[in-house]
């Protein structure tokens, strides 16, 4: 029988999120809405096996799968391949095939994964969002129902339908899934957000509730109606009170959570005043049903809509999201009424699960080879003609600062030809600090030393700070390897150089004062001849003092002393000009006016006042100081160009790319062969 009231909570559940999505601030918290989903689904799903088990005392899987491939599959696939499509002509060139990866994800049920990994890439964080992303609650859930069904069948069958004892293995895994949870939330939020192994606790207590149901119906009114308020209470607060800095999933889910298994245990026993009242009215129970829909297009209309329409940063402000949100709506009802119902209910396949799975199959097959095409034939990026290999030219030029200078004055305007490596390679191009770990996330407090170059040479020189010291190994490297020097490696996520807590989202970043300080001691006890440090000029103290310039600067002194006590000499290297938005975005677009992408100083300075923090802090404790200004910007001019000869400067909106800073290593030679003298 259907509940009008469990249709009603989905209307909640999909508005939430697609509120929060939409950018109103009021919600959020409303990706909770994901955490409704999985719990009803949980419950409703499990519900109709024990039924199935109760009748027949038998389980078809191969029907169940059958099911979920008619009521899911052909709305999925539909979305994906136009989500794609649009992706193709409206997003960036540069992104497509990274796209396209996570359609393909998306129609085999994995891009949870594939998400988790990127978010734990400190280098792919900043980003856009994939038009796919919302597919990952929907991995989530086919994952558990891969197996669940099976699971249930085994136990059941095991336990001769005593349902006390099956909910027994199933809490089981619930308390290990939420623990998992809580303990990887502190230390990878990404694989604890979109991991199934952390998530499955909540359609597992959706599915231990549905066990209970039975008892549930004789559930005084008395309790059962309050308790459907309270929970409907539950959800609102986590909606309007957690926000992106709550660390999610963790402990905070319990409230969402909690508050949905009120609704519908309180549900199993309607009471005259329960929240039925509100949950079961005619709009809400319309959305409800048109849920599915509506969140699967909600998403990359958020996403390439803008786009598509012209806006200067790509995104929608609140009043075109909330336009964007009601024509998925629109689309989601044509989809129900074309396409879901009528695959769903065809005369056919009901009843046939051998037709339905060779359907499901097709259209997933289908899907991926589109998306693997995909991948291997993007749109065409124009280009111009070829352009002087930068790093040939700089390593044969007899001044390589004059000659970089020369190529900085008259940077291509039109993409080369033999751009290397090509435009939608720059970001994929790790250097050895990511490839091996050394480069280490935000949660470590322990640093990690990586030799490179010589390890058994008489020179030691550390590279020391944050991912924009990191950016520069590669330079670091080439040098190293060329004098016969050992080189170091400790660097940490956003961990500035200067004794200066900051902040990480709405915490102080206490973790960065401990691996700093045990990086600092690490480096005092290997005495090396040279320390390079270096970080971003963004991020801000967690307790900013009345003159915040003061605040750096001690910051920075307490570092340098405690660095050169080690007797080691110490180069400051300021941060790096920023590009203007993202560069290689930007290039795809305008390849042939690629001057249109430059930014120009002094506006590509992120923070002057640190700089001068820095600088004042160095001639206090004996620190050299070295300006990469213009070995990114063209002194004459100001341009700080995203292409030089053949070489892409940025990999992201901050980040120099591998390529670039390689080929500088003749230009900083010099300068850190004079400071181990």
């Amino acid at each position: 029988m259907l509940r009008l009231d469990v249709q009603g909570l989905r209307a909640v559940a999909v508005g939430a999120v697609v509120l929060s999505h939409a950018g109103v601030s009021r919600f959020a918290g409303g990706y909770v809405g994901v955490d409704v989903f999985f719990v009803v689904s949980g419950f409703l799903i499990t519900s109709l096996l024990l039924r199935e088990l109760a009748v027949t005392g038998r389980l078809s899987v191969a029907s169940f799968y059958a099911r979920r491939a008619l009521r899911l599959l052909p709305a999925a696939s539909l979305v994906i391949v136009v989500t794609l499509g649009g992706a193709w002509l409206f997003l960036s060139k540069a992104r497509v095939a990274e796209y396209a990866g996570d359609g393909l994800a998306s129609a085999l049920y994995t891009v949870n994964f594939r998400l988790a990994g990127a978010g734990t890439d400190y280098l792919a964080q900043d980003s856009p969002p994939s038009p796919f992303q919302h597919f990952w609650s929907l991995a989530v859930e086919e994952q558990f129902y891969l197996v669940w069904p099976v699971l249930l069948l085994l136990t059941w069958r095991t336990l001769r339908g005593r349902r006390r004892l099956v909910a027994v293995p199933l809490a089981l895994v619930c308390l290990a899934s939420f623990t998992a949870g809580v303990l990887v939330t502190d230390i990878s939020m990404p694989w604890a957000y979109f991991g199934s192994l952390t998530r499955i606790w909540e359609p597992g207590a959706g599915a231990l509730l549905a066990l209970c149901a039975a008892r549930l119906e004789r559930l005084p009114a008395a309790y059962a109606g309050p308790a459907t308020w309270l929970g409907l209470v539950c959800i609102a607060l986590a909606v309007f009170r957690f926000d992106d800095g709550t660390p999610f999933p963790g402990h905070h889910a319990l409230l969402p959570v909690a508050g949905t298994l009120l609704v519908l245990a309180g549900g199993c026993a309607p009471a005259r005043h329960g929240a039925e009242r509100l949950l079961a009215r005619r709009p809400l129970v319309w959305i409800g049903g048109l849920s599915y829909g509506w969140y699967l297009w909600h998403w990359p209309l958020l996403v390439i809509a803008p786009v598509a329409l012209g806006r200067d940063d790509g995104t929608a402000d609140v009043p075109l999201a909330l336009g964007l949100s009601t024509a998925a709506l629109a689309l989601a009802g044509l989809t129900a009424r074309l396409v879901e119902n009528p695959v769903r209910f065809h005369r056919t396949l009901r009843g046939r699960p051998r037709r339905a799975l060779v359907l499901g199959g097709s259209l997933t097959a289908g899907v991926a080879v589109l998306c693997l095409t995909a991948t291997t034939v993007p749109p065409t990026i124009e280009v111009g003609g070829p352009a002087p290999a930068l790093a040939r030219a700089l390593s044969r030029a007899p001044a390589p600062q004059t000659r970089l200078t020369e190529f900085l004055e008259s940077s291509p305007t039109a993409l080369p030809s033999n751009l290397s490596p090509s435009l939608p390679e720059v970001r994929a191009a790790r250097s050895a600090v990511y490839r091996e770990g050394c480069h280490v996330d935000y949660a470590a407090t322990r640093p990690r030393r990586c030799v490179h170059g010589d390890p058994a040479a008489t020179r030691t020189v550390v590279l020391f700070g944050d991912s924009h010291a990191a950016q520069w190994f590669p330079a670091l490297r080439r040098v190293a390897t060329a004098r016969g020097w050992r080189l170091v490696s400790m660097t940490k996520a956003s961990c500035k150089v200067a004794d200066v807590t900051t902040s990480r989202g709405r915490e102080p970043y206490t973790a960065c004062d401990t691996w700093r300080s045990g990086a600092v001691s690490a480096i005092r006890a290997l005495r090396p001849d040279l320390v390079v440090v270096s970080s971003s000029d963004a991020g801000d103290p967690a307790d900013p003092a009345a003159d915040v310039t003061h605040q750096w600067t001690t910051g920075f002194e307490r570092t340098f002393e405690a660095l050169g006590a080690s007797g080691a000499r110490v180069a400051a290297l300021l941060d790096t000009p920023w590009p203007k938005g993202d560069p290689v975005d930007c290039a795809a677009g305008n390849s042939l006016r690629l001057r249109a992408c430059a930014n120009r100083l002094p506006a590509a300075i992120r923070d002057a006042t640190r700089s001068r923090a820095l600088r004042a802090a160095a001639s206090a404790t004996s620190t050299a100081v070295l300006d990469p200004t213009s070995w990114v910007c063209a002194p004459r001019s100001g341009l700080c160009p995203v292409v030089v000869g053949d070489t892409a400067v940025y990999r992201d909106s901050s980040h120099l790319s591998e390529a670039y800073a390689r080929a500088l290593a003749p230009v900083l030679s010099p300068a850190l062969e004079r400071l181990t003298r």
